[in-house]
């Protein structure tokens, strides 16, 4: 861990400081840097190292807006180790509000990356290299893709025992024990040895105030975890959100081409053979419906409501505790983030 001085990139930071640095990535055309924003703090009293990660995916905007309050939070405080705070990893994506890297890749397929390798692969090199080397905890935070809406979730190795605990302490309702997949920021940091959580919460091109609440609740109940800062003090039972394992999930897909008329939302209790949603041509006729193929809760769907045949539309998370309950600590989530004014529809 860091408990000297730290270096990332050129800047040299020692305990006790807080430093705001622009890290050359590599240049556009226009012999013009492209530069990694990141923020660093440092207690004085030596800890544990951890990032907070945004818009790998540069169209994910959720996470960015996450780590700009938790910079702005004046009660975040460290009483010990050192948090690195990364706004944007990839900002060639951010500027084309594009989920990919301008040679096409997908950057969190591309990690650990090379520094002689394609762009993405130096983008991913210098994450690694100067990021995430120093740390021994990692939050990554993403939305669902491009017209999809994330339930907020963690992801994370549960197999792993601190990691589990770590992803029960984030406080969300729903845990998915996640395998790593090749090329991902989440494999080249357990390579590393560093335990990471992938949070996932919102759609990407949005803010989403409930999935930016719970993302910032989440953070801090980690670090508070991790004893980092101080905890908010003995929690309520009406504060309290218990987590729950899904055992599996999968997408139900469209088995027709058509006009979508959704019959249930994210954060839905669903049995299985329940209508999830009508599929219909331009004149109102319903050519089918989508089915529940088991019991569980939505914690992702498509928004547009147009599909082609094979089209994946709703993500259903499979529990062995009851349904009910985890309902439950959704809402309980959402009245405990949500103020009353923002969680009522707009009057027309």
């Amino acid at each position: 861990m860091p408990d000297n001085d730290l270096r990332i990139g050129d800047v040299i930071i020692p305990p006790g400081r807080t430093v705001q640095i622009e890290m050359p990535v590599v240049r556009l055309y226009t012999d013009t840097d492209i530069r990694m924003p990141i923020h660093v703090m440092r207690s004085r009293k030596p800890g544990p190292a951890v990032f907070v990660s945004a818009a790998v995916h540069g169209d994910e905007l959720n996470g960015i807006e996450i780590v700009r309050r938790l910079i702005r939070q004046k009660s975040l405080r460290l009483m010990c180790g050192t948090l690195i705070l990364v706004p944007i990893v990839n900002v060639y994506g951010v500027l084309n509000q594009s989920r990919y890297m301008p040679d096409r890749r997908d950057l969190n397929r591309s990690f650990p990356g090379s520094a002689k390798g394609s762009l993405a692969g130096i983008v991913a090199d210098r994450f690694i290299s100067q990021i995430v080397a120093h740390c021994q905890y990692g939050i990554d935070l993403h939305t669902g893709a491009i017209h999809r809406s994330n339930l907020p979730q963690i992801r994370a190795n549960l197999k792993d025992a601190e990691t589990r605990e770590l992803a029960e302490a984030f406080g969300v309702p729903v845990l998915l024990n996640a395998t790593l997949r090749d090329g991902s920021l989440r494999q080249a940091a357990v390579e590393n040895d560093t335990r990471i959580l992938l949070y996932e919460a919102g759609q990407a091109l949005r803010f989403d105030e409930f999935s930016i609440r719970a993302g910032i609740r989440g953070i801090t109940n980690v670090l508070a975890k991790l004893g980092m800062v101080r905890s908010s003090g003995r929690k309520t039972q009406k504060s309290r959100v218990t987590p729950f394992i899904a055992n599996g999930s999968n997408w139900t897909r469209a088995n027709s081409s058509g006009i979508v008329n959704n019959l249930k939302n994210l954060g839905d209790r669903v049995d299985k053979g329940d209508a999830l949603a009508e599929i219909g041509s331009p004149f109102g006729d319903v050519f089918s419906r989508v089915k529940a193929s088991k019991a569980g809760i939505i914690i992702g769907k498509q928004n547009i409501p147009l599909v082609q045949e094979g089209d994946a539309m709703f993500h259903i998370a499979y529990f062995e505790e009851e349904d009910d309950e985890i309902v439950d600590n959704i809402e309980t989530l959402q009245d405990l983030l949500l103020p009353d004014d923002l969680d009522q529809d707009d009057e027309a």
